[in-house]
């Protein structure tokens, strides 16, 4: 059907990365470059009353910048704009910028990064959702709250008379680092008669163009943002990287030179942004056969020090909160408030990965209180066409959640190993377990995200017959250059290699939107196909192409209509699908153009002595669209997946007052190959109506899954209902002892 699409073509930039010729930003160097430093406060929460530089050093020959050498607005651009580039009066957590440095030789200007003493007067900090809502110091606006959403759905109140079970559970999730290969950096030319140029790893160019438009005096032409080769980002470079380019600017600005900074990872660590901790507290009305009949759900995040993305992954984990099941009386009361550590931000999933945790626990916990097996208990409740989610969205999808859910079983084995592992841990200290979680993720940005942004896409046609892709979508691993191009191929006609995807530069690329939210495939790639499509209907009215062409004919046609007419060029700027209505203020109605749909299982051993848990198995079940690259595709869920178990049973962030207390590859323990099972992904393939050849969105979706489906095997390994990842052996430990205590208390 297809000759380029749903095969597992050489990736664009794969032989590049190989062969060590692609060009990371810690590659460039420039004649007279700088090298740049942040000087971070060490306190949580305080007044900068001076600050000191020892004689011992030739601070001439330094450039130094500080809040008062800002030429423009000191606030990184983003949402709320609150998050000063430096710090000038107070300070709001750990780590915060207050002074940068630049010297030629990069030792020096790390001695004198630790000889700067920052004289600052501590204030009282928050640390944590609870210390933040009980208000016991207003550090942000009047009470602490960052941003709140309320989603209500039919008459929550009027339904806990006649429920058979009234089920609550509260649910916590911890930090989590990005942990991309490459840290953050960037490299910065500037001037006020030249402007400023930027080379950096990041995911967003505009994103960082906009930010400088507000630092600088400068009009937009002169602002130049330009993507290298990026080293993983997962959200962390989504934000973050216009704080560091504004740095590496204001000391380029300042000093006349380009000025190179490179985090190495234990300032990565310390200082970026991480996946928002959350509480969320469920209470669920059931009848006696197990249908839901209301939801009254909280779901709180720490925000950290400022609002950076809060509000954004506040809003998809509240929408995402209720799970892919139909309940017709719906409220969740979501916040994201503020405490003294460095602003959480984006990371894979946003938000998603907190709330589905949650319900999925909580799905169990409900199923256990009827009395019926959790796979019963969903199959009553799955959502299906017709039918609305928790924001009135009624869902006009074709939804197989039920065939999901039995292929899942199916390909685990699920029944015969619940049994089997009923019988084997009775006699075993090392109890086995099986557990699943079935989630939907919406694909794009939500609601009328889409809609503002207004992302434009294109393509060039050369005289030669190849084609250039014009989008600022970037490359950051997961394979945007190759899909892509090979949805341009296959909608042209063409060979896949005909087709060129440029660097990412803002002097050269119209804005696509950012590189996030599962939207490149499903909203650029549509774009280039619409865009491809006007190409075609370009030359055919120019009567330079018939319907039936080779490539040849192709190049042929580009190169009479350039001689004839000039460049040849087709873009197109993003509409709505038909029916797609979403109100901001009530927060209600279509909130993505089209969700994602899966159910994982996963199969554990725990040792009940050492409280070792190990990930045996794992089957990720998903309905994606149409799958564009095969191999990519499974890339991306075996690389969510493995995420997740970090997720829930390795990555834990130890916070002391505000500060990340564990920055070392040491001691922030990462799952290994070694630590990873067999992840056996399997695809079912309903074609999405307005994605590009079908597609849906897939990034962000297999993050959501593992953690609930691994505590939930936990549970049913030990019976130990554990309700906050990650799950660490001492966490653990304690549990089994005290559902021993009892235990031992009834036979004394």
């Amino acid at each position: 059907m297809f000759q380029t699409v749903g095969k597992s073509v050489p990736r664009k930039e794969g032989r590049e990365k190989v062969t060590g010729q692609a060009t990371y930003v810690d590659d460039i160097t420039f004649p007279g470059m700088l090298m740049g430093a942040t000087v971070r406060s060490p306190v949580a929460r305080g007044r900068i009353r001076n600050i000191e530089f020892p004689d011992d050093l030739p601070w001439e020959q330094f450039t130094i910048v500080t809040a008062k050498n800002i030429p423009g607005q000191n606030s990184v651009a983003l949402i709320s704009d609150d998050q000063p580039y430096l710090a000038g009066e107070f300070v709001n957590h750990p780590e915060e910028p207050v002074v940068l440095l630049a010297h030629p030789d990069k030792y020096l200007v790390e001695k004198a990064r630790q000889a700067v003493h920052l004289d600052i007067d501590p204030l009282p900090g928050v640390f944590g959702i609870e210390e933040s809502l009980a208000k016991q110091q207003i550090i942000w606006g009047e009470d602490n709250i960052l941003k709140a959403f309320v989603i209500e759905k039919g008459d929550v109140d009027g339904v806990w008379e006649e429920a058979a079970h009234i089920i609550e559970g509260e649910y916590r999730t911890g930090a989590q680092e990005q942990l991309y290969i490459e840290t953050n950096g960037m490299i910065a030319i500037a001037s006020p008669e030249n402007g400023i140029t930027i080379w950096g790893s990041m995911q967003c160019p505009y994103y960082v163009h906009k930010a400088l438009l507000k630092a600088f005096p400068l009009p937009p032409e002169k602002i130049r943002i330009v993507q290298m080769e990026t080293g993983g980002g997962f959200g962390g470079k989504e934000d973050y990287p216009s704080m560091l380019a504004g740095h590496a600017a204001l000391l380029a600005w300042k000093s006349g030179r380009p000025v190179k900074m490179v985090y190495d990872r234990a300032e990565d660590l310390a200082a970026t942004t991480k996946r928002h901790p959350s509480r969320t507290r469920i209470r669920s009305a059931v009848t006696a056969q197990g249908k839901l009949l209301g939801q009254d759900i909280e779901f709180v995040l720490d925000g950290g020090a400022y609002a950076t993305l809060s509000a954004v992954v506040l809003s998809r984990g509240a929408i995402h909160a209720a799970g892919p099941y139909h309940c017709p009386n719906v409220r969740i009361r979501s916040s994201a408030v503020a405490t003294n550590a460095p602003p959480h931000g984006a990371f894979r999933g946003f938000g998603a990965p907190q709330s589905i945790f949650a319900m999925e626990r909580h799905m169990d916990q409900v199923a256990r209180a009827v009395g019926i097996a959790p796979e019963e208990l969903r199959r009553r409740n799955f959502l299906h066409a017709g039918e609305a989610t928790a924001t009135g969205q009624v869902i006009r999808e074709k939804v197989k959640l039920e065939h999901l859910l039995d292929r899942a079983l199916e390909l685990a084995d699920y029944h015969s190993k619940t049994k089997a592992f009923a019988e084997q841990n009775q006699h075993s200290r090392v109890k086995r377990g099986i557990g699943f979680a079935s989630f939907m993720h919406g694909a794009g940005f939500t609601g009328s995200g889409e809609r503002y942004l207004q992302s434009v896409a294109g393509l060039e046609a050369l005289a030669d017959g190849r084609v250039r892709i014009l989008a600022s979508s970037t490359e950051i691993g997961q394979g945007t250059n190759t899909i892509l191009a090979q949805i341009v191929a296959e909608t042209l006609s063409i060979n896949y290699d005909q087709v060129e995807i440029p660097r990412p530069d803002t002097n050269e690329v119209p804005n696509s939107g950012p590189t996030v939210a599962s939207r490149t495939c499903m909203v650029v790639g549509k774009l280039l196909e619409s865009a491809a499509i006007g190409l075609k209907q370009t030359l055919t009215k120019a009567e330079l192409l018939d319907e039936n062409y080779s490539g040849g004919d192709f190049a042929g046609a580009c190169a009479r209509y350039i001689e004839r007419f000039g460049p040849l060029k087709s873009f197109c700027q993003y509409q709505a699908p038909p029916g797609i209505h979403w109100d901001e203020e009530t927060y209600s109605g279509d909130a993505y153009g089209a969700f994602a749909w899966a159910v994982y299982i996963a199969e554990v051993s725990v040792d009940t002595v050492t409280c070792e848990i190990t990930v045996d198995d794992f089957v990720a079940l998903q309905e994606v669209g149409r799958v564009i690259h095969p191999v990519l595709a499974a890339g991306q869920i075996e690389g969510g997946v493995a995420q997740g178990i970090g997720y829930a049973i390795f990555e834990n962030v130890v916070w002391k007052n505000g500060r990340m207390a564990n920055a070392q590859m040491t001691n922030y323990i990462m799952p290994t190959s070694v630590d990873v099972p067999r992840i056996r992904v399997y695809f079912e393939e309903i074609p999405y109506e307005y994605g590009p050849l079908g597609a849906k969105g897939i990034g962000e979706l297999p993050i959501d899954g593992p953690a609930p489906a691994i505590l939930n095997a936990i549970e049913n390994a030990t019976g130990l209902p554990v309700n906050e990842v990650p799950l660490m052996p001492e966490m653990l430990m304690r549990a089994l002892e005290r559902a021993k205590a009892p235990l031992e208390a009834s036979v004394g």
